[in-house]
């Protein structure tokens, strides 16, 4: 059975930096694009980053661009995203998911509970 976790959020000041984890047990991410997507009080949910599974490719959402980087580690079977630049319009429930690349959520079959990052002063 699939499992994703989440964890690394927390409270953060604007400017500052925070590294997420999705630990992914029951499948690869040799096999399988791992994807970053965020929900924001009262918005919907939305996807920020994704990594493929072989080449290990990344893409980004222009919101992110820049300040977010997305890696993996395939022996840990764990993917990061380093978030660096943090401001309050970062803050949300922050999801890891598996599936295939893109970032949409209609590409990825396998999700985490998320994990919660806030920003503020």
């Amino acid at each position: 059975q699939s499992q994703l976790v989440e964890s690394g959020g927390g409270l953060v000041q604007p400017g500052g930096s925070l590294r997420l984890s999705c630990a992914v047990s029951g499948i690869s991410i040799g096999y399988y694009a791992i994807g970053w997507f965020r929900q924001a009080p009262g918005k919907e949910r939305e996807g920020i980053s994704c990594i493929s599974s072989v080449t290990a490719t990344t893409t980004y959402a222009d919101s992110v661009k820049g300040r977010f980087t997305t890696s993996k580690d395939v022996a840990k079977n764990t993917v990061y995203l380093e978030m660096n630049n943090l401001t309050p319009d970062d803050t949300g429930i922050y999801y890891c998911a598996a599936g295939h690349y893109g970032l949409a959520e209609k590409d990825y079959d396998y999700w985490g509970q998320g994990t919660q990052v806030t920003v503020s002063s």
